[in-house]
């Protein structure tokens, strides 16, 4: 195989290219706030009965087409800006992907037919459709994430751009899969990735589920909400714990700027932590600190609106999370089978035509976070969920 060639380092398209990996980074902030809804998929068994069941399910379904909303924006940028990414990814790892988009259609299916009376396949089938986009979608997510960090198995060459999945000697070849099974190459962090933002998904759904139910009228359920996210905070903390211990410890790919040449660097990940004047450090903790106080504000305390601060924490995480993986000479998606065949923000974008044409069209994000923003007010304005609305059949309940 041969080796990437020089890397440009025309100063224009590099500024776009750290412009559309930003992009992608705020976008992915968002989108691990909007997993609130797998989160709270993931806590219908709190449910005593039909009542509170309906309940969480209005609260959520509310809210599920926003979520694949961001999914959408967040996977139409990775394309448009990183285009060789999504042909080594999607037609290498192709079983995570596809099993990944398969839990959030059952998630659009159910939730249109879950309480319809008479349905094909009876509303304990539609559940397990939802529990099963919100916990093994979310896993697999996060695992998927992880390998941004711990590497992929593939040889990838530029000049004849045949990809090859699985050539790594010691590695297994399981299409995508191997990331939660191969503990050779880094398994177990992203198991470990996986779970953190299951525990972040669950705690956000259970915050949301909090301020969205009315307290008065559900305290039991809420009681018990707040007990189960109790335990998902344990789970949360040791998670974290295992995913930090990784990123400060383990070597990280690096890359240099100039030639594409990829490298093992010992703490990689800190590193990038504590660039650019520790700005995401300072971002990364500030995010932490408000995510915990809105779980002490609300799941630990008695207030329901912990689901502003910790969401905003989460966003700011995430945010931090996709920079340290692809910004400071980062491949962020590389490969352990193949340093050279790592993929960075310079060698897997598109060209600058196309980067600065998208460029005018990313404008009309802040208009469709704008219109997210119009549909989350519309759908809170008259106030949390109650009894008389879930039995009224003038509204839309689900």
């Amino acid at each position: 195989m041969e080796k990437w060639a020089g890397i440009t380092t025309n100063e224009t398209m590099f500024l776009w290219q750290n412009y559309w990996w930003l992009i992608v980074a705020v976008l992915g902030g968002l989108f691990v706030l909007m997993m609130f809804v797998q989160g709270g998929q993931s806590l219908f068994h709190v449910a005593k009965d039909e009542t509170e069941e309906r309940a969480m399910i209005n609260s959520l379904g509310r809210k599920w087409e926003l979520t694949f909303t961001t999914l959408v924006m967040f996977g139409g940028a990775l394309y448009a800006a990183f285009p060789l990414f999504y042909s080594v990814s999607f037609g290498g790892a192709y079983w995570v992907w596809m099993l990944i988009l398969f839990g959030f259609v059952l998630q659009a299916v159910s939730y249109e037919y879950i309480n319809n009376p008479n349905n094909l396949i009876g509303k304990g089938t539609y559940k397990a459709f939802l529990y099963f986009n919100g916990i093994v979608t979310v896993i697999l997510v996060g695992a998927a994430v992880g390998t941004f960090f711990t590497g992929s198995n593939f040889t990838f060459d530029p000049a004849t751009k045949i990809l090859e999945w699985g050539t790594a000697k010691d590695g297994m070849n399981l299409r995508g899969l191997e990331a939660a099974l191969d503990f050779g190459h880094g398994a177990w962090f992203n198991i470990a990735f996986g779970v953190l933002l299951l525990a972040i998904a669950r705690l956000l759904g259970a915050l949301w589920l909090i301020n969205d139910i009315d307290n008065n009228e559900f305290p039991e359920l809420i009681s018990r909400i707040r007990a189960t996210a109790k335990k998902c905070f344990v789970v949360f903390l040791i998670a974290l714990v295992v995913v930090l211990y990784g990123l400060v410890m383990m070597d990280g790919y690096a890359y240099d700027i100039h030639t594409g040449v990829v490298t093992m660097e010992a703490h990689k990940y800190l590193h990038n932590l504590m660039a650019y004047g520790f700005i995401p450090l300072i971002v990364f903790l500030a995010g932490a600190v408000l995510f915990l106080l809105g779980i002490f504000q609300s799941i630990f305390g008695t207030s329901n609106g912990g689901i502003k601060m910790s969401g905003l924490g989460a966003v700011l995480i995430g945010i931090v999370v996709f920079a340290i993986a692809g910004f400071n000479g980062t491949p962020f998606y590389p490969s352990y089978a193949d340093l050279k065949s790592s993929l960075t923000i310079q060698n897997s974008s598109g060209s600058l035509n196309t980067l600065e044409v998208m460029g005018g069209v990313s404008v009309a994000v802040p208009f469709v976070l704008g219109y997210i923003a119009y549909v989350w007010y519309q759908m809170k304005k008259d106030g949390p969920i109650t009894k008389e609305e879930l039995a009224d059949p003038e509204s839309h309940a689900y």
